[in-house]
């Protein structure tokens, strides 16, 4: 496990510059949910997560993050999604105009629904990356605290004669439920979350409190999302505490998205990377129309050409560090990004993102997958993720 662990009580300006995002909060402050707890735990673990302070860990008796691991995977977990920030985009033009901003068919979303997207430049080179949601009268972008101040800088060199208005969304906050007891937690709150499709939205009100509910991105662990106004965080946490859920931190939560394979922007996909390099066909619409960076897209994809792409490995061996070096043949030909391991039914797993030269990958001899190595162990694609939730 790679992650730094401080106190809030302990902060000082040393933060690890790895534990500090691209573009930060300054100076950091803790979400909303991550202030209601401290009143009551003045020493809770905190950590820098994409420009603010967020709860690290919870269970601070063995094994610690793993019992927030198995719960996420076993039943449901809690966790504090302050580090996300919402855009709202109005006015006439604001189809179009977004349209020609993000790299999916935005312009072909219902209502209540959303899709991913990547923001690129003219070199067709990724700015940031978003989900999109289609409401009544405008969209509703959402992507990372420390990315709004450059997005919205980027968004507005590009509105020039057009009737568009974007307005960050403050005063909100948003919290999470994760695991294959996710929607049990939200029908025992009232809320059926079991029919949403991933992706989509819709408004609820609990208990006088209007909550917007997002059947968020998952990949086999189901996964929502809770948008409200933040002077309700501690109504909204207490009650999915006494209705089924765990409390998690952002380290089991980072577990678990590397055992995922789900990238971050900022970690695993980087500035200087292009769309197709990130293996998030999922970000992509190739029948949309004209969009900033398209020619480069489509340039991509008619010639073929990658020289390197973002995997998901199961590793073996000797557990390494982001940035460690993959080898073939004593040759190296990429990096890791992101590392975690966990243990499920008393098998310890390691996983990692990391970025590989596209010859690395062809098989030698044919029908044979090259050995991927780093120092002490083996890297090994995977096409699929590790089934390792009780679903």
């Amino acid at each position: 496990m790679y992650f730094p662990l401080f106190r809030y009580s302990d902060m000082s300006d040393s933060i690890p510059a790895s534990d500090v995002a691209e573009t930060p909060v300054t100076p950091a402050t803790p979400t909303p949910l991550a202030e209601f707890l401290l009143r009551n735990q003045p020493l809770l673990s905190l950590r820098n997560h994409l420009g603010v302070l967020t709860p690290y860990v919870f269970d601070e008796s063995e094994p610690k993050v793993g019992s927030e691991v198995a719960a996420a995977l076993d039943s449901a977990v809690a966790l504090d999604l302050g580090w996300l920030a919402r855009i709202a985009i109005t006015r006439e033009d604001r189809t179009r105009w977004l349209a020609g901003m993000t790299t999916n068919a935005v312009q072909t979303l219902a209502e209540g629904a959303g899709n991913y997207n990547f923001v690129l430049n003219a070199q067709g080179r990724i700015q940031g990356d978003l989900y999109a949601f289609h409401e009544p009268g405008r969209f509703v972008v959402e992507t990372t605290q420390n990315q709004v101040p450059r997005l919205v800088e980027h968004f507005d060199r590009f509105i020039i004669m057009d009737d568009v208005e974007l307005q960050p969304l403050t005063g909100l906050t948003a919290l999470g439920i994760a695991g294959p007891r996710s929607t049990a937690a939200l029908a025992s709150l009232g809320f059926d979350a079991a029919q949403l499709a991933m992706l989509e939205q819709r408004n609820w009100l609990w208990n006088d409190i209007a909550i917007t509910v997002v059947h968020a991105y998952s990949v086999s662990i189901p996964r929502f999302e809770l948008w409200f106004a933040a002077e309700h965080v501690s109504t909204v946490w207490t009650a999915l505490l006494a209705n089924g859920c765990y409390p998690c931190g952002i380290a089991a939560a980072e577990i678990l998205r590397v055992a995922e394979g789900i990238p971050a922007y900022g970690v695993d996909i980087l500035e200087k990377h292009l769309a197709q390099e990130t293996s998030q066909s999922r970000a992509l619409s190739f029948a949309k129309g004209c969009y900033l960076g398209q020619e480069i897209v489509e340039r991509v994809r008619s010639r073929a050409n990658i020289h390197r792409l973002l995997r998901h490995f199961a590793l073996e061996g000797a557990i390494p560090q982001p940035g460690t070096e993959l080898r073939v043949d004593d040759k190296e030909v990429g990096h890791l990004t992101s590392v975690a391991t966990l243990t499920r039914n008393g098998t310890t797993h390691s996983f990692a993102l990391g970025t590989i030269r596209t010859e690395a990958l062809n098989a030698k001899p044919p029908n044979a997958q090259p050995k991927i190595e780093y120092d002490g162990g083996t890297a090994t694609p995977l096409d699929t993720p590790p089934k390792l939730a009780n679903t």
